[in-house]
């Protein structure tokens, strides 16, 4: 069916405009989340912040990465249990009761980038917040710092103190659990908007991708097509 389409590019072409269009795509990203929450706004909690990173995979296990080597790196996701090479994306979210958080900020990191290192630059922009998050987000000083300058708090599970007394962790267990799931509660609706982003546009696979373009153009089409699903 070439007759079809005489102006058809060839295929490493259409990949290399393609590649290109990385920028666009976050412009467009920024106005549809700038739609969803004109959509949603009844819906939103401003006051409440849920964070978390998401891993992006260009391969696992022993496997070691050639491509994006400028962003990319080898790491260990806890929570899938495996030695990764590739990059994070980090997410800060609204709260919507019953809902998909809605997304407010989205960066990029190295996969060995520590989430809360990742999410210090955008903290002075989050001022009268009760944020939720995990444990890799806990810093007592840095909260204390918050509580002072932007009336922001970091809500994390209680982690355990190295070298408390056995006899003094048994006496708060109940209230430490109780918190701790409390926490995890409120939280828990980002791991669903990162399952939203995996089986709608499989986000987390990038094993595919050839060149650092490629690879903004994978992660940013990607949340802009699950964007899409969400307004339509």
């Amino acid at each position: 069916m070439r007759s079809w389409f005489p102006n058809l590019p060839a295929y490493a072409n259409f990949n290399h405009r393609l590649n290109n269009l990385s920028s666009a795509i976050l412009a467009l990203i920024a106005k549809q989340l700038e739609a969803l929450k004109n959509i949603e706004n009844e819906s939103i909690s401003e006051g409440i912040s849920l964070v978390d990173s998401l891993p992006i995979m260009l391969c696992s296990g022993k496997r070691q990465g050639k491509v994006a080597l400028e962003i990319a790196d080898r790491t260990f996701c806890a929570t899938k249990n495996i030695y990764y090479f590739g990059v994070k994306l980090h997410f800060v979210a609204f709260r919507r009761v019953k809902k998909l958080p809605l997304p407010e900020f989205i960066s990029l990191t190295s996969a060995s980038e520590f989430d809360l290192i990742a999410l210090k630059p955008i903290l002075p922009k989050l001022v009268d917040r009760a944020i939720f998050a995990d444990k890799a987000y806990a810093d007592k000083s840095l909260n204390e710092q918050l509580l002072k300058d932007s009336n922001t708090y970091i809500y994390t599970p209680v982690k355990l103190i190295k070298g408390e007394h056995e006899s003094v962790r048994q006496y708060k267990k109940a209230a430490d659990d109780l918190f701790s799931t409390a926490v995890s509660i409120v939280r828990q609706p980002i791991e669903s908007l990162f399952n939203f982003l995996i089986e709608k546009v499989k986000i987390q696979n990038a094993s595919k991708v050839r060149a650092t373009n490629g690879l903004y153009s994978h992660i940013w089409g990607s949340i802009a097509t699950a964007l899409l699903f969400w307004m339509f």
